[in-house]
């Protein structure tokens, strides 16, 4: 693989775009100066902008007459979407003429475009939405985060595998522990199919370190490193962590400011709440890759601000560069016996 790692942004997806997609760009181009980077979108707006970012000007403009609106629906923009920017961006690296994409755009509308372009990985019945969340112990990875409402065993056993190796290609951890979210860790727990998903697992011939159910109080503890769930299930568990993540933030705030000498306390403990804000922040967590597809898409969040962009960019960048898509093909075929097996 090329030192340079080549990246496809499309330019025009997101609440902000494109301001926050070139800004965000700016700032994991200092980070990771071996960036080539291609912005695809509208190119008069895009040229205007990054005028300001001087590590930006040797940056390809790709000009795109259209954008998926944020309520498109899929089956309507793969109809009619091919000279949108996400379209383009897809295309990029399904021509080989980018390592990865990375939106933040309308979700199903980039999960059905880069699933007609790039294919999915031989033997994956269907793809997953995978993305950090912070714990105890530092970050554990869950999925699905929203791509299937209804899975079955042979689902979550994919999900399992190419969660583990998601994980260990982002934080290094080459014997990541991978759990099944249940409402017990009893093994009589839960649905028939998360019990024959946890059998399967839980075959030697994977190499795969499973653990077993865990419950949701365990999600943040930090004891197991991949939380695989169903994309109903993962989507609320994931909401929920970042609703009561602003909640407490928001009356942490309104603590600090409630008197005199609560504003006192706040000045002598500010390092430390700026650091225990920075633990919990979104945006340092952000960029969610959509797993099981014959490429690397990351999906940012909508609303992410540069920072969050910016991370989004840093998830593909760290993918590309430790070679995840060929680890997950030899991964899955290795453990198609199970696989099968687990479908029955």
């Amino acid at each position: 693989m090329s030192s340079n790692v080549r990246i496809a942004l499309d330019a025009m997806g997101g609440d902000n775009a494109p301001a926050i997609v070139i800004a965000g760009a700016s700032i994991a181009r200092k980070r990771y100066p071996y960036l080539n980077l291609s912005f695809i979108g509208e190119s008069k707006k895009i040229r205007a902008l990054i005028k300001k970012y001087k590590n930006l000007n040797d940056a390809k403009i790709i000009h795109a007459d259209d954008i998926v609106a944020p309520d498109a629906r899929p089956a309507q923009v793969l109809r009619r979407g091919k000279k949108t920017s996400m379209w383009l961006a897809v295309n990029e690296v399904a021509t080989d003429n980018a390592d990865a994409i990375v939106s933040a755009g309308n979700t199903g509308a980039l999960m059905a475009m880069s699933k007609l372009q790039l294919k999915m990985i031989s033997g994956v019945t269907r793809p997953a939405i995978a993305g950090f969340i912070p714990t105890l112990k530092g970050l554990c990875c869950m999925l699905d985060l929203g791509a299937n409402i209804e899975v079955d065993e042979r689902n979550l056993v994919q999900f399992g595998i190419m969660g583990a190796s998601f994980c260990s290609a982002i934080t290094g951890k080459n014997n990541a522990s991978v759990g099944i979210l249940n409402v017990g860790e009893e093994d009589q727990k839960g649905f028939d199919y998360l019990r024959r998903a946890g059998t399967a697992l839980s075959d030697e011939t994977l190499n795969l370190n499973y653990v077993g159910f865990i419950e949701g109080s365990d999600i943040v503890t930090g004891n197991t490193d991949v939380i695989v769930t169903d994309g109903f299930t993962g989507n609320v568990a994931l909401k929920t962590a970042e609703g009561t993540a602003k909640f407490f933030m928001h009356h942490l705030r309104k603590t600090f400011r409630s008197s005199i000498l609560s504003r006192i306390g706040f000045l002598l403990t500010r390092t430390a709440f700026i650091k225990m804000r920075r633990t919990v922040d979104p945006r340092y967590y952000n960029g969610a890759i959509l797993l099981g597809l014959n490429g690397v898409c990351v999906k940012s969040h909508g609303g992410a601000d540069s920072i969050g962009f910016s991370n989004a960019i840093g998830v593909a960048c760290d993918l590309v560069k430790h070679e995840f898509i060929p680890k997950v093909n030899d991964s899955i075929s290795a453990a198609e016996k199970v696989i099968q097996f687990s479908a029955e």
